[in-house]
C-alpha cells in the first residue's frame, strides 16, 4: 500500500477488488449520509487493512458545509453512532488531541472548546436550572509532546486513574488519500488512536489497552499527504508517476484554502455529536444555548 490514510475505508478500497479475509463491510444511507461500517474481526484483516481489530464507522457528505440542513442530518446520524459505542453509564472523559497554533491541527483542542463538561455540576444544582439528570463528562486539551515533553497517553492516564471514567473519548485530526474527503467525512472507531500517525509522526497509542477503558476515537481528516495525491492525480489519469526523485516532497502535507472554516465546522459538528449523544435529556437547540 504506497498511500498515507488514516481512513479504513480508504485502506479497504484500496483492496477492493481483492477477497477481503477478516473484513466485514455494510454500507447504508441515512439522511443523506453515506455510512459504510467495517469490522476487523481476526489478525488477518489486520494485516490487510493496517488497523487493529475493531469496528470503524464512516459518515460521508459533500454538502456538510453548503446546507444547514445536512449539517443537522450528519450531527443527527453522528450522535445515534457515537451512542452505539458509549457504555450508558458512568462518567466519559473527552480528550482534544492535536496543537491549536497548527490550524489543520486544532480540531481536537477547538472540538473541547464546544464541549458540554458537566462532571463539576451537582444534581440539584442541575435540576434547579430545568436541565434534568446530566450524564457526567468531562474534557481537556493535553497538548502536544512537542509543547510539553510528556507523552499524551501519559497525560491522559493520569487524568484516568484520578476521576476513573467509564470509557474515553478522543478527538484527532486524521490524513486522508482523497482530497474530496477532507471537512467532508468524519470516521469513528472503538479502537483508539496513535498519535501522528497521518502525518509519519506515530507515537504511542491511547486504547483500551494502554488505558484500562474503553476508547473511542473520532476524526475528520484534514491533509492529504501531497505524494499521495501526486500519485492518485497520475494513476486516475492513467500516467505513469515520473522517473524523478520525490524524497523532498514524502513529509509535505497539503490542506484546503479554507481550512479554518473547515475546522470551525468540523469542531461544532463533532463537540455537538458527543454532547447529545451523551445528554439524552437536552436537544441540540438546548445544548447550543448553554455552550455558546
Amino acid at each position: 500500500m504506497n498511500f498515507r490514510t488514516d481512513l479504513a475505508i480508504e485502506r479497504q478500497e484500496y483492496h477492493e477488488k481483492d477477497k477481503l479475509d477478516g473484513v466485514l463491510s455494510d454500507c447504508e444511507t441515512v439522511d443523506g449520509v453515506k455510512i459504510t461500517t467495517i469490522k476487523i474481526i481476526n489478525e488477518a484483516g489486520e494485516r490487510l487493512i493496517g488497523k487493529p481489530m475493531g469496528r470503524y464507522i464512516t459518515l460521508e457528505t459533500h454538502k456538510l458545509y453548503k446546507s444547514s440542513q445536512a449539517f443537522s442530518s450528519v450531527c443527527d446520524v453522528l450522535c445515534r453512532e457515537i451512542r452505539k459505542l458509549l457504555p450508558s453509564q458512568g462518567t466519559v472523559l473527552v480528550v482534544g488531541l492535536g496543537n491549536e497554533d497548527i490550524t489543520p491541527d486544532a480540531l481536537g483542542p477547538k472540538s473541547i472548546d464546544r464541549l458540554f463538561a458537566t462532571r463539576h455540576i451537582g444534581s440539584e444544582f442541575a435540576q434547579s436550572l430545568g436541565l434534568g439528570e446530566l450524564r457526567s463528562v468531562a474534557g481537556f486539551v493535553p497538548g502536544v509532546l512537542g509543547k510539553t515533553g510528556i507523552e499524551t497517553v501519559e497525560i491522559i492516564g493520569g487524568v484516568v486513574k484520578k476521576i476513573e471514567p467509564t470509557c474515553v473519548i478522543v478527538i484527532d485530526a486524521l490524513a486522508s488519500r482523497e482530497v474530496s474527503r477532507l471537512g467532508n467525512t468524519v470516521q469513528i472507531c472503538d479502537t483508539g488512536v496513535s498519535p501522528g500517525s497521518g502525518v509519519g509522526n506515530r507515537r504511542k497509542g491511547i486504547n483500551a489497552e494502554t488505558l484500562g477503558v474503553p476508547v473511542v476515537a473520532i476524526g475528520v481528516p484534514t491533509v492529504v499527504d501531497a505524494l499521495t495525491m501526486a500519485r492518485d492525480v497520475f494513476e486516475k489519469a492513467d500516467v505513469a508517476l515520473p522517473e524523478i526523485d520525490l524524497s523532498e516532497h514524502q513529509q509535505m502535507m497539503v490542506t484546503p484554502k479554507e481550512i479554518d472554516s473547515l475546522i470551525d465546522k468540523a469542531s461544532q459538528l463533532i463537540a455537538m455529536g458527543i454532547n447529545t449523544a451523551l445528554q439524552v435529556g437536552l436537544t441540540a437547540g438546548e445544548i447550543a444555548e448553554i455552550v455558546s
